[in-house]
């Protein structure tokens, strides 16, 4: 009855998972439509798979836009895999991270009776970053309008690139020009660092996946959003003081007192992820400083902090909110990061114990309660699944009324997981950037009804983005 390549016309009705939108054929026929669809549009879609109880087809034509539809800003839309929403209007996003955090405590998590509250806001839906990761590779993404183009045609080198991968493409990236979630600050560091290297080609290849020769991998850059201090990062296989002094020369030249250090970290890993193993600082601190509140933190080069300053606030005061600490109440702070949930309780409890695994944020963690004149806090380094070798440590600290944990994009270890339900606090509180995380490990906490959900807040630290934070409540019930 279908075939590929088949063209097919169909109303969108939802979101599906991994950048898909699903609809059904007037035959009921299930289609789950790849491309930048949106709830409430009317497309035709090319069939490339076929199953029984569904089709897989890509988007080819919208030929009637939802009215929740809007034009995308950035040039790149539609091939860079980051800003996925840019082409929805704000209220429909907020709508459907809700809908997401919902359906997956209910799907994956199997909670009932559990209404989500509506996601909130943020105050900017364009340059909030305050940290953008950009990636050197040696072969350059073509968009859909170069393929085909001859190689002397090419406005931009084939054999350079630095910017954002391609939707599960990490070998190539898409040579950017500018990102509209960065600041302004971002953007000329971009721009000041490629033109540089590229002058420079020969001294500073760029680090290739395949041979694992090179010396180029990432440009970091991270910007206090309520104190305005920026950094720049150089990540590179090896140091070339001569170079970097006059990269840094060029950057002071391009952004002035604007910028507060720029570092040149090294790795020998065969990895592209961007962390450091050294770290050269050749102006500045080697750090910056942001603040949250009263409450002031230092950010080194490889440090986790929320990349959303003024959501980040409202993320930590949903904490404290849903772990309502008492005054005489011991609170843990499991991926505590460089503190700043942790110094957050530290005014409204007797005491927190903050556990990270990363030493460089471990000491940042420590300096910013000693920068905040904050007491009360006790850090330690630590992998969450060896937590059992501070068993002596954990009593003498004393057993924690509350638990807020706030775990990477695929949540918890589940022997990390099963610690917390010896440790049984009464309420736990789960910070989470990942639903479906949440909900898997939401379900292991609530096992043989130990513990119940009690309330569930999203939050959109990221708009024009499919990835949304939430806060949930976990109560003891036996």
């Amino acid at each position: 009855m279908y075939r590929k390549g088949q063209i097919v016309e169909l109303g969108i009705v939802d979101l599906g998972d991994k950048d898909q939108c699903f609809g059904r054929l007037e035959d009921g026929m299930a289609v789950f439509v790849q491309g930048p669809a949106a709830v409430g549009d009317t497309v035709k879609a090319e069939v490339f798979k076929i199953k029984k109880n569904y089709l897989a087809a890509r988007l080819r034509e919208v030929v009637e836009p939802s009215p929740r539809r809007t034009d995308p800003v950035c040039p790149y839309f539609g091939v860079c895999g980051g800003c996925k929403w840019q082409h929805m209007d704000y209220a429909e996003q907020l709508r459907l991270k809700r809908k997401q955090v919902q359906d997956a405590l209910e799907h994956i998590g199997g909670f009932k009776d559990i209404e989500c509250a509506p996601c909130l806001p943020a105050p900017a839906q364009y340059g909030y970053r305050n940290k953008m990761d950009f990636s050197f590779t040696d072969l350059r993404y073509l968009t859909p309008d170069e393929i085909g183009t001859e190689p002397g045609q090419h406005a931009k080198p084939l054999d350079f690139a630095l910017g954002f991968h391609a939707p599960g493409c990490y070998s190539k990236a898409i040579d950017i020009d500018r990102c509209d979630l960065s600041t302004p600050e971002m953007n000329i560091a971009l721009a000041t660092v490629r033109a540089f290297c590229l002058r420079h080609r020969d001294e500073l290849p760029v680090y290739s996946t395949r041979t694992h020769t090179g010396e180029l991998r990432n440009l970091v850059v991270r910007h206090g959003g309520n104190t305005g201090e920026f950094m720049v990062n150089l990540v590179t296989t090896t140091q070339n003081p001569t170079l970097m002094r006059e990269l840094c020369a060029e950057l002071e030249a391009a952004l002035g007192d604007r910028l507060a250090t720029f570092v040149n970290s090294t790795t020998s890993a065969k990895n592209t992820v961007a962390f450091g193993e050294r770290e050269f600082v050749l102006r500045g601190p080697g750090h910056i400083t942001d603040r949250l509140g009263d409450l002031t933190y230092r950010i080194s080069p490889n440090s986790f902090f929320q990349t959303n300053t003024a959501q980040a606030e409202t993320l930590y005061n949903q904490t404290l909110a849903a772990a309502r600490p008492g005054p005489d109440d011991v609170v843990y702070d499991l991926f505590c990061g460089t503190g700043s949930i942790a110094l957050f309780a530290a005014a409204h409890c007797g005491k927190v114990l903050g556990v990270e695994l990363v030493e460089s944020a471990v000491r940042d963690a420590r300096e910013n309660a000693g920068r905040n004149g904050v007491g009360n806090c006790t850090f330690l380094q630590l992998d969450l699944k060896d937590i059992r070798h501070i068993e002596d440590e954990m009593k003498a600290f004393g057993a924690p009324n509350i638990v807020i944990t706030d775990p990477p994009r695929a949540g918890m270890h589940p022997k990390a997981v099963a610690m917390l339900r010896e440790l049984a606090p009464p309420a736990i509180v789960y910070v989470s950037c990942n639903p479906a995380s949440l909900a898997r490990d939401g379900q292991l906490l609530c096992e043989g009804g130990l513990y119940r959900l009690a309330s569930c807040q999203p939050i959109d630290l990221f708009p024009q983005t499919n990835h949304v934070e939430s806060v949930a409540r976990f109560e003891k019930a036996i």
